[in-house]
């Protein structure tokens, strides 16, 4: 009778045993960084249209993607189809632009304008050779028909992704 109660008694000692749960974290540092490079500024070469277009007065935002892994990540870019700020406006904005490489450091880069991808106001470039790779960002707002821009400030906001595939 004793052997059975040391038994027993062991069994429920074991069945009482405490479980404690640890949480693991990493961190990861991303390999691809977007750095604007130059502001981009309308030109107003008629009283109806705001174009980035340096012929126009203008000149085309660029953002630089520094990436370090090729082949690891895609840069999304997006050209703007809004002001960001404006003077009221009564009447519609016609929005047209297009993303392309400027620069690269490396002429492996030179197929990222043939391969990209556009829809909507988005373009994305798979970015498959490390190094870095400037993008300018055209953009033409044209107002109305027949219409003025009223005077005032025009902002508008080009996006710049990198993300990881």
């Amino acid at each position: 009778m004793k052997k059975l109660f040391i038994l027993l008694s062991t069994l429920g000692l074991a069945a009482s045993i405490n479980a404690e749960e640890m949480e693991v974290v990493g961190n990861v540092a991303s390999k691809c960084v977007v750095i604007p490079d130059t502001a981009g500024i309308y030109g107003n070469p008629t009283a109806d249209v705001l174009s980035t277009d340096p012929s126009d007065g203008g000149v085309d935002p660029v953002v630089r993607f520094d990436v370090i892994q090729a082949s690891m990540y895609k840069a999304k870019i997006s050209y703007p189809i809004e002001f960001s700020e404006s003077p009221t406006l009564n009447d519609i904005v016609n929005w047209t632009g297009s993303v392309g490489t400027s620069q690269v450091s490396d002429t492996s880069m030179s197929g990222y304008d043939a391969a990209k991808i556009e829809f909507d106001n988005v373009t994305e470039f798979s970015l498959t050779v490390a190094g870095s790779t400037w993008f300018k960002t055209e953009s033409q707002a044209d107002y109305g028909y027949g219409k003025a821009f009223p005077g005032g400030v025009y902002r508008a906001v080009v996006s710049a992704e990198c993300i990881a595939i």
